[in-house]
């Protein structure tokens, strides 16, 4: 019972320390430029995307790193995932989810896997395209890899992301999860704020900001803008589990058996159908953070993302012909 209560101790310190230690001395991150692209919407007619590109002379590979929900291309576990693919000779590219730059351009939600097949047929200078997402942005990711036929894309991976939707909200939005909760929040009302000063509200402002669960952010703000009947349907049409097992590149979950916001038991469900998923449970852990010595067991140097981007490298389609 003790060791478990410390373990379970453990995910909260790994989920809460990587992200002090980032406000107190933020990581290096190696040289990028901006980068942006235009994609076509049926509401808004133009939204953009936006990142920074970090690029290697002569790479032919490339790391695309999708945030989790209410970040950004600066969040702190961001910047581990560059700083390995960089160590790998791999450029990378960190982006922004529509509306998480601030601009007010418009705002994602869990299934826009399209935008993220967007930003991979711009990435046509690159022979090998692999993906790597945190939370929200994993499972937008492995959304990808149940969809994508585009060739470059040769592997996925996802760490500590929600796999049913509806199970995920339930455990967020409870009590015990008030801090995490507030957190998120936080980034999707900046981001609704913007959305709000420059396009219509879809409701106001000052209700939005009065919003406290992610169940009704979701139906009321989500669901709406993206023609959702109402919070049910978007997450059982969103949701990546139903469709798991129809992957069509090699794909890695890293999941954390003492998350505090995406917990073991709302995961596990999911991966009866999902056999092509490889999934890797590490017991001292938390939400996107983990101790500096973890390892998945592969060659190369020990750490979370160094370990992930030799997983997606060892573990990748064939090119045709």
């Amino acid at each position: 019972m003790r060791v478990n209560l410390l373990e379970r101790l453990g995910g909260h310190f790994h989920t809460i320390a990587p992200f002090a230690r980032h406000v107190l001395r933020p990581g290096r991150v190696p040289p990028s430029r901006p980068w942006q692209i235009a994609l076509a919407d049926p509401v808004h007619g133009r939204v953009s995307l936006t990142g920074r590109l970090h690029t290697l002379p002569g790479a032919k590979r490339i790391l695309l790193v999708v945030h989790g929900l209410g970040g950004s291309a600066d969040s702190h576990y961001v910047g581990a995932a560059v700083r390995a693919a960089v160590d790998a000779g791999m450029a990378c590219l960190r982006i922004n989810l529509r509306g998480a730059d601030r601009s007010g351009d418009d705002f994602y939600h869990a299934g826009l896997s399209s935008d993220l097949a967007s930003v991979v047929e711009s990435l046509g200078d690159y022979a090998a395209i692999h993906v790597l997402g945190y939370s929200l942005g994993g499972h937008v990711s492995l959304r990808l890899a149940t969809e994508t036929r585009d060739p470059c894309v040769r592997s996925v991976a996802a760490i500590c992301s929600p796999l049913d939707l509806d199970r995920c909200a339930h455990e967020i939005d409870r009590m015990a999860s008030y801090v995490y909760r507030r957190h998120v929040l936080i980034g999707l009302r900046e981001m609704y704020a913007a959305y709000a000063a420059r396009r219509s509200a879809i409701i106001p402002l000052a209700e939005a900001t009065r919003i406290g669960t992610i169940r009704e952010w979701d139906d009321r703000i989500v669901a709406r803008r993206h023609g959702f009947d109402d919070v049910s349907h978007y997450y059982a049409e969103a949701s990546v589990a139903p469709r798991l097992r129809r992957l069509r590149v090699p794909a890695l979950l890293v999941a954390s058996e003492h998350d505090p916001m995406v917990p073991a038991h709302t995961v596990r469900p999911a991966l009866t159908a999902a056999s092509r998923l490889d999934v890797r449970w590490i017991r001292r852990g938390g939400h996107v953070g983990f101790p500096a010595e973890v390892s998945l067991g592969l060659p190369g140097p020990a750490g979370l993302e160094a370990q992930v981007v030799a997983w997606l490298q060892e573990n990748q389609a064939d090119l045709p012909g």
